[in-house]
């Protein structure tokens, strides 16, 4: 650096040294080795700037997806969907908008293995012209709940017993033997595509049923997929757990250096619809996170690709700081009635807030990068330091301060579908139970694994191991469990786990 920059205080103070501390000058009377000086000053600004900053430049991890990594791209529109949605960014085949994708697991701590058998976030935050809109997926297409007043406990029992402050294979498997909904995520996650060899070698998937609707206000229920244009790779679960050993952060550094090395990851957008009349012929619920939609009943449909090309400059100004939440949408776009992505809409702003600050929508990683955003009455609060407004009032409809409304291009009314949504009736406590169904589609899934040798052994492999750590009645309702798939899979968990936990009048005891 020909220039270099002169070193100083948080405030612009030029320092003349960076490690000198000012204290008072001590004669110690000829003393060898204690320096010659006494206390230090607590006027010295230097070393309490220095100081004080260290003590609060941490922020509070996330609750859940705490350890991940992330980069940026574009999306292009490569089909035409105008006549399913009406959102700005897809109008034109071939139009590009920047994003941000992060990559994340769910249960672990911010230092966490990557990985570790976990569900995989895939988050990813378009800056459109209407404003930010973010796709907050998973990498697997179902999850264990489908009430969202479970996610509390169900979270718990998945991190560390308040007891020991370990992680509990008992809690673990109580939990889900006594929430059976869970059965068609958990066969997902011991599979061996519960651990991913790449964060750029898995799928994303949105999970629940959101509602997209054209300019005339038509609408239909969607799924999203994203294809990884790398293929699907998956670890074992030994070479997993050698892998939590020696390199802990090795998806994170497999994602940054490819694409320092130009060696860019894609995937390609598909979107699954549903008609209002079609979800009431279904055998399920098209609120029930826990089920897939049949693809020879609703196929996929391609609309777009999109591709990250851009490593961030700062992780914790782009990456830790980064804000998702599937509130964050655009016109053309909104969520469905699923309990779970309900609850979602409150709960992800909230731990932003918490996390971050009132104002993290002025963090640049999350601001509108296109949109004229004009939300006066949002303003002050701890860090608010885009000039706040200035001295426009602070309430809509003020006289000096005339806006316009977003409405649709053709009819004229207010941006929202609003169609076929009319509810009437008492409020009532509803608590979603486990019925036959449930069963069906993890048994299905059973079949798929069977496509591929080995794949049905790795899962029986995989829960084995786990757990074989949790006391015996649990062990014998883990059997129970997942012989609701099949009882094929439940006898050959248990043959392994009594191989691994024997039992007095076991077989390997004989």
């Amino acid at each position: 650096m020909s220039n270099p920059p002169t070193y100083t205080t948080s405030q612009g103070c030029p320092v003349s040294d960076a490690f000198a501390t000012q204290r008072i000058a001590v004669d110690l009377k000829g003393a060898k080795y204690a320096p010659p000086t006494g206390p230090l000053l607590l006027q010295d600004f230097r070393l309490i700037d220095s100081l004080a900053h260290f003590d609060r430049e941490r922020i509070p991890e996330r609750v859940v997806h705490a350890k991940g990594a992330g980069a940026f791209g574009f999306f292009e529109v490569t089909d035409d969907i105008t006549d399913i949605c009406s959102a700005k960014f897809l109008n034109q085949i071939g139009k590009k908008t920047k994003i941000l994708t992060r990559f994340s697991t769910v249960g672990g701590e911010k230092g966490s293995a990557d990985s570790a058998r976990d569900p995989r976030g895939f988050a990813t935050k378009f800056y459109t012209e209407d404003g930010n809109l973010d796709l907050v997926y998973n990498n697997t297409p179902i999850f264990f709940i489908r009430d969202p007043t479970k996610f509390p406990h169900f979270i718990h029992t998945q991190k560390r017993n308040p007891a020991t402050n370990l992680k509990d294979a008992n809690m673990f498997w109580d939990y889900l033997t006594n929430n059976q909904e869970s059965l068609h995520q958990v066969m997902y996650l011991f599979s061996n595509r519960g651990t991913p060899a790449s964060y750029r070698k898995m799928n994303g998937y949105s999970g629940h049923a959101y509602k997209w609707y054209n300019a005339k206000g038509e609408w239909v229920y969607v799924q999203v997929h994203f294809i990884a244009n790398q293929g699907v790779h998956n670890f074992t679960n030994e070479e997993a757990g050698k892998l939590a050993g020696e390199d802990p952060d090795f998806h994170t550094m497999d994602l940054y250096k490819a694409i320092e090395r130009g060696d860019y990851p894609s995937w390609e957008c598909y979107v699954q619809t549903m008609t209002l009349e079609e979800s009431k012929k279904q055998p399920f619920s098209v609120f029930d996170l826990t089920k897939v939609w049949p693809h020879k009943e609703f196929p996929l449909r391609h609309f777009g690709r999109f591709t990250l090309n851009e490593n961030a400059q700062n992780y914790f100004a782009e990456i830790e700081q980064a804000a998702f939440s599937p509130s964050h949408t655009v016109p053309g776009m909104e969520p469905s009635n699923d309990p779970v992505l309900q609850s979602r809409l409150f709960s992800y702003p909230d731990t932003h807030r918490h996390r971050l600050g009132t104002n993290y929508v002025s963090i640049p990683v999350n601001c509108p990068l296109k949109a004229n955003t004009f939300a006066p009455h949002i303003r002050d609060g701890a860090m608010s330091v885009d000039g706040n407004y200035g001295g426009l009032p602070n309430y809509a409809g003020a006289y000096n301060c005339p806006v316009q409304y977003s409405t649709h291009p053709n009819s004229g009314k207010p941006s929202s579908s609003q169609l076929d949504e009319t509810y009437t009736g008492e409020v009532v406590p509803f608590h979603w139970e486990v019925v036959d169904f449930d069963y069906y589609q993890p048994s299905q899934f059973w079949k798929v694994l069977g496509r591929t040798p080995g794949e049905q052994a790795a899962l029986c492999h995989n829960v084995a191991v786990h757990v074989a750590a949790a006391d015996e009645f649990i062990q014998d309702r883990v059997f129970e469990y997942f012989s609701k798939a099949n009882p094929a899979i439940g006898e050959k968990i248990r043959k392994e786990v009594l191989v691994l936990s024997p039992r007095d009048d076991s077989p390997s005891r004989l």
